[in-house]
């Protein structure tokens, strides 16, 4: 995920405050560059994964119902044509 540039960029950084810095400091600053490292990488907190995954679930949950919808009305079964009626208007006034 991280590419290599990155990473030596990483350890560079680390490797000049430990020849510089006592702990505390080292710590400070170590925290500091990775803060901003994350902030480039454009991260997602775990809670805004979460909230998508959901949306995403329920999206495609609407679409296999709609998708079964539209194969129901594409593809009528033999009921539907029992409910048209078997005379038309027109036959009954033949009739009379």
């Amino acid at each position: 995920m991280l590419n290599q540039k990155v990473l030596d960029e990483i350890v560079t950084k680390v490797n000049e405050l430990l020849a510089q810095s006592p702990v505390k400091d080292v710590e400070k600053n170590l925290r500091v560059m990775l803060s901003g490292m994350f902030t480039r990488l454009d991260l997602v907190t775990r809670e805004e994964f979460e909230v998508q995954q959901e949306v995403v679930k329920r999206t495609r949950e609407k679409l296999t119902a709609l998708e079964a919808r539209i194969a129901e009305l594409e593809n009528p079964t033999k009921s539907d044509s029992l409910d048209t009626p078997a005379e038309t208007v027109d036959d009954l006034s033949e009739t009379e």
